[in-house]
């Protein structure tokens, strides 16, 4: 039985990896290009301005170890393995609250999975530390950032599963459903005001243009909002189909 949701989950994230890929591609790609474009024309102000202050001597840079057209390929690779990868462990969690979730249907149960794991894994996450182009941020700091980044991920997945069990032993003792909705609400709130409280501030873009920085961040989002939305979708289809089978 678990094997089975973990092949439609494997099945379904490949899909929806591939899907939120191409719409990186159409969206966030030519933004990702601006931003190198900006990057570059600052280290040629920087190169000839050094090479005025030492008497026109100057050292090369390296070239890039990937062309951009290789980049490019790429993202199909990495959106559809990471797609996959993200899906075999959605049907793995699946497969143990299946019977745990209220919905009574795989359909909405797969929806519903996949619409508190887009919550606390990217939309919670992106309001304290929106996606930045690569080109923004110094390099020296970027461990910490990922380290604080994901650090607001696991924690952001551990307060909506926090919520959820909270909602459910208020269920089982009677609770009305507005009180348990209101109280179960108000302390996820509290929570992740303490998380943006207690972690790191975000990085400062500096002079980065902002209509270029706020289209590459709702990119980002947009991508993940695919790629959950797709997993969600596609999983409870192939449920669906399943169990329309075994009836028959």
């Amino acid at each position: 039985m678990i094997a089975s949701y973990l092949r439609r989950g494997v099945a379904a994230g490949l899909l929806a990896g591939l899907l939120a890929g191409l719409f990186a591609f159409v969206t966030g790609e030519p933004l990702l290009d601006q931003a190198i474009g900006l990057e570059e024309l600052n280290h040629q102000d920087e190169q000839a301005s050094a090479t005025h202050e030492d008497g026109g001597h100057t050292s090369g840079d390296g070239g890039e170890v990937f062309s951009r057209s290789v980049q490019k390929v790429g993202l199909f690779f990495a959106t559809g393995l990471s797609g996959a990868f993200v899906g075999g462990l959605f049907g793995l969690v699946f497969a143990y609250l299946r019977t745990r979730l209220t919905p009574e249907s795989d359909w909405n149960r797969s929806l519903l999975l996949a619409s508190a794991i887009f919550v606390g894994a990217a939309l919670i996450p992106f309001l304290k530390y929106p996606a930045n182009p690569p080109t923004v941020g110094d390099p020296s700091t970027i461990g910490v950032r990922t380290a604080a980044y994901f650090a607001m991920v696991g924690l952001s997945l551990l307060a909506i599963l926090i919520a959820w069990y909270a909602s459910r032993l208020f269920r089982e003792r009677g609770v009305s459903a507005p009180v348990r909705q209101m109280a179960v609400g108000l302390g996820l709130v509290v929570v992740v005001a303490g998380l943006f409280v207690g972690l790191p501030a975000a990085t400062d873009p500096g002079e980065f243009p902002a209509g270029l920085l706020w289209s590459f961040r709702l990119s980002s989002l947009g991508t993940q909002l695919v790629l959950w939305t797709g997993l969600g979708v596609v999983f409870g289809l192939l449920c669906e189909r399943a169990n329309r089978r075994e009836l028959r």
